[in-house]
């Protein structure tokens, strides 16, 4: 049976909670969430909502902020990580596609 809190994408902390788990301010996880850094869910009330890998990306803007980075260099940096993944899936799919068509040329 699975849990949500096994689920690392399961929004289930509250802006509260992440703060001290982070030692940072509340106002900076609205802060990250107002420059669409880390955009969490939101309950039925309108609350923000953290799940288990959001609070791993906070993490990483806390340490490039320490390195002096902006939130808008951040998200930037974030975005082209997003799409250098998608690239390399389709390369993958790409690839995995070629290998079937020269198994099946050479049968």
């Amino acid at each position: 049976m699975s849990l949500p809190f096994d689920d690392e994408r399961a929004a289930l902390f509250t802006v509260g909670q992440v703060a001290q788990m982070l030692d940072v301010q509340q106002a900076f996880l609205r802060r990250i969430d107002d420059h669409h850094v880390v955009s969490p869910e939101r309950s039925a009330g309108g609350q923000r909502r953290y799940s288990r890998r959001e609070i791993g990306r906070i993490q990483e803007v806390v340490t490039m902020m320490g390195e002096g980075m902006t939130l808008p260099a951040i998200r930037r940096i974030f975005e082209l990580q997003h799409e250098v993944a998608e690239l390399t899936r389709e390369r993958d799919e790409l690839a995995r596609r070629l290998a079937a068509r020269d198994r099946d040329r050479d049968t």
